[in-house]
């Protein structure tokens, strides 16, 4: 039996190391995803002008008067001093082809005084990539490693790294299952006296030693993390496809909109029947008698699924207590309440989904949870590279002891 798991871990194992090496690689890095864009990107992030911010609203409309091949589908309303609003826009539909517009960038950067553009950027490009587009290069490439859309479906990727996390989470398993000793192993001592050596790195028993130490004592210590990891990388990204039907069959999930509404045609997108203004409206009117303290914080559009989000949150707390994000009050497009969402609010189901993101992440600790993170994803990534030594390195002996004995076998 032991056999058998073995090469079970080994052929999972090569199966997902170059994606998990990627994985682990650029997760290490998008942990810092807003500040080393801020770094590198000052010229998009911050605004000088003194004086009063213009309504937004205005320069929303002043964008699309601009560029009409697009729509502000992402409006920031809550700014902290001297940042930049950073719109967030997708392409119309051309008239003539019945095909969205290319417009090059779906990112445009406003100073909010004078209403002057900054810049503007495609959030995600594949190429050419510039400081401008090279942190969401990486978020993209996390988790779809830029796999373009085919046959009208532009999530081949993130099926891809889903079902790469399935595995993952399966083999970690197997994996640890490996560790264990052997039953008839040193049964002069107790069974944890036999399992120690599992956790422990010889540092000077040379780099055979050294390498095998390294992929069997990190996954041990860090198994409950890497476990996290896996399982949260596969509900991301395969939430609608797996994760939610699965959690709506075994616990009470309210759904969101997303999960209830048809998603439209890439190239048919729904068009809403009433603007920001209304919506906005609406909301603060309804989040006024609710109670809720927090002002309007943002507000997006979908076009897939005709649905307006808006958000509530403070001036530099959109991330919200825990990495989980603020209230949202979702409506349709004809301006019609759809639903809520609360952070860390509901069934033990919604917030168990709620929590996938910030334990992805690792927001759900804040500072320290994100350092962690980014340790994990090198762990992530040695790991990978170990394994696929192992492997080599016991390959490279099958075949030298496979050569010998056909040589003995021709001699004799």
């Amino acid at each position: 039996m032991r056999a058998f798991w073995t090469l079970v871990h080994r052929y999972l194992g090569l199966l997902t190391a170059g994606f998990l090496f990627i994985s682990g690689i650029t997760g290490a890095v998008i942990s810092w995803d807003h500040e080393l864009d801020d770094l590198l990107n000052p010229h998009l992030m911050e605004a000088h002008t003194p004086g009063t911010p213009q309504p937004t609203l205005a320069l929303v409309r002043q964008l699309e008067a601009r560029y009409p091949q697009v729509q502000v589908s992402f409006v920031p309303l809550q700014l902290e001093p001297g940042e930049a609003i950073a719109f967030g826009v997708t392409a119309r539909v051309d008239p003539v082809t019945q095909k969205r517009y290319e417009p090059g960038f779906n990112q445009v950067f406003v100073d909010p005084v004078s209403g002057t553009e900054l810049g503007k950027r495609e959030w995600g490009a594949v190429w050419p990539i510039t400081k401008e587009t090279f942190v969401s290069f990486l978020y993209r490439l996390h988790y779809t490693l830029h796999i373009p859309e085919m046959w009208g479906i532009d999530r081949w990727g993130i099926w891809l790294m889903g079902g790469i996390a399935i595995i993952w989470v399966i083999d970690s398993f197997v994996g640890f299952y490996l560790t264990l000793p052997l039953h008839r192993q040193n049964a002069n001592k107790t069974w944890m006296q036999r399992w120690k050596p599992a956790w422990k790195v010889r540092w000077n028993g040379g780099g055979t030693k050294l390498n095998f130490d390294l992929h069997r004592a990190f996954s041990l210590w860090t198994w409950i993390l890497l476990f996290i990891l896996a399982f949260t990388a596969f509900s991301l990204n395969l939430y609608s496809e797996v994760f939610y039907p699965v959690m709506s069959k075994i616990s009470k999930v309210t759904p969101t909109p997303f999960d209830t509404r048809p998603i439209a045609d890439i190239h048919k997108p729904y068009v809403p029947t009433v603007g920001y203004a209304q919506v906005i409206a609406a909301a603060s009117a309804e989040a006024t008698q609710r109670k809720w303290e927090e002002p309007v914080g943002s507000v997006f559009y979908t076009s897939a699924f005709d649905v307006y989000g808006v958000s509530f949150y403070k001036p530099g707390d959109d991330h919200g207590s825990g990495g989980v994000g603020p209230a949202y009050l979702y409506y349709d497009g004809a301006g019609k309440l759809l639903g809520e969402r609360l952070p860390w609010k509901g069934t033990a189901a919604d917030i168990f989904v709620q929590a996938q993101f910030p334990l992805h992440s690792g927001r759900i600790l804040g500072l320290p949870g994100r350092i962690l993170i980014s340790f994990m994803g090198v762990v992530v990534a040695m790991l990978s590279v170990t394994g696929v030594i192992i492997w080599w390195r016991k390959r490279a002996s099958r075949v030298v002891t496979a050569e010998r004995r056909a040589g003995e076998l021709a001699g004799a």
